[in-house]
């Protein structure tokens, strides 16, 4: 057996987890641990220090310096999708997983997902699993309230491995690409990578676009494996306030990955459709429309969407139909109130059901909340 084949199969099954890491010394410590305590045993972790300012860098280098699993990369400040990137190119593994440095993972996370990957007769390109919300409550027990993420329990493709048409689901939540793994050769045989984005940037939303609509082979384990630490619609509401067209540059960025693909399954594009509007209105409620770019930016988002498949969508609420069709100067639309009353209600007994009442009651003053002001 040649020394290649050799180092190949010392990688088969490797998981190599990159962390992009900039200023979180409150919580480096729990993240890596939570790395460090992976049942999977093979596992290779980068951190990636983008030019921190805190003692970031001295914690991940205390972790490295016990544990050799773990290799540090100090570099300048470059952004979330520069560091990702840099991460990538450096990691050896068959899977490529990122984690933020504020998360932390559940022990059997990397397991299950490559467990699941193995058990299918096709090997899938990307294995995705659910995760928990994690929000600081000083009245819970542990200091922290866990809500299921948006799409647990409502991914049902008809077989594995899938193509996202069949689970549509992943594209209209949160783009959570770090609630998963992809296989490496696959992120470099399509080329791709983050947009290497100052500052966070929502980087990650093309990203997830790209993954998600270049395959039809993806797989998805319905267990809440990533506790993503949030601070729910308000977080959004208040990034939106600082740089209202940021959210509408990266749906554009995320359809120009979809075209890139060649995506043509009405299902994806519906589903990116009501991600765009949803966006606009974002923006607007943030600052307003008369806010410097706004209505240009708006009216391009709304430029790049049949308005056949948008104006059919009973998700999308009747304001934004309204909004849509005022800045392309279209006639006003035929509302479907009840139609959009009972995907309302669907979505409100969902919640009930995954979270209880009270949680559902805060989600909803969330986001009432946030539209007031």
């Amino acid at each position: 057996m040649s020394s290649t084949s050799t180092q190949q199969d010392r990688r088969s099954n490797v998981v190599s987890v990159v962390v992009p890491t900039y200023n979180q010394e409150p919580y480096l410590d729990q993240c890596l641990a939570s790395i460090e305590a992976q049942t999977w045993p093979g596992l290779e972790v980068i951190v990636v220090n983008d030019g921190s300012t805190d003692a970031s860098s001295q914690i991940a280098h205390a972790h490295a310096a016990a544990d050799a699993r773990i290799t540090v990369i100090d570099k300048p400040n470059e952004g979330y999708g520069a560091s990702c990137n840099r991460g990538i190119e450096a990691a050896t593994g068959e899977w490529l997983a990122i984690v933020e440095p504020d998360d932390y993972l559940e022990p059997l996370m990397y397991r299950m997902l490559v467990e699941h990957a193995a058990a299918l007769a096709t090997p899938p390109d990307v294995v995705r699993c659910a995760y928990w919300r994690v929000f600081d409550d000083p009245q819970a027990p542990d200091g922290e309230r866990r809500v299921t993420c948006a799409y647990a329990g409502r991914v049902h493709p008809a077989s594995e491995p899938f193509p996202v048409g069949d689970a549509t689901q992943l594209l209209v939540h949160h783009p959570s690409v770090w609630a998963g793994i992809y296989r490496r050769a696959y992120l470099d045989d399509k080329g791709i990578r983050l947009l290497p984005i100052p500052g966070a940037g929502w980087a990650d939303n093309p990203f997830m676009v790209a993954t998600l609509c270049q395959t039809d082979r993806i797989a998805y384990v319905d267990e809440p494996l990533y506790c993503y630490r949030e601070n729910g619609f308000q977080e959004t509401l208040d990034f939106a306030r600082k740089n209202p067209l940021v959210p509408l540059a990266r749906w554009q960025d995320m359809m120009d990955a979809a075209d890139a693909a060649g995506v043509s399954d009405l299902r994806v594009l519906s589903a990116l459709y009501l991600r765009g509007i949803n966006y606009c209105r974002v923006s607007v409620d943030a600052v307003g429309m008369d806010a410097p770019g706004v209505t240009e930016a708006v009216r391009g988002v709304c430029a790049r969407m049949d308005p056949e498949v948008l104006l059919a969508d009973k998700r999308v609420t009747p304001d934004d139909k309204d909004l849509f069709c005022r800045v392309l100067g279209l006639p006003e639309p035929r509302q479907d109130r009840l139609g959009h009353a009972a995907y309302l209600l669907g979505e409100g007994v969902y919640r009930l059901r995954s979270n209880g009442l009270r949680e559902t009651v805060r989600t909803v003053a969330a986001r009432l909340g946030g539209r007031k002001a």
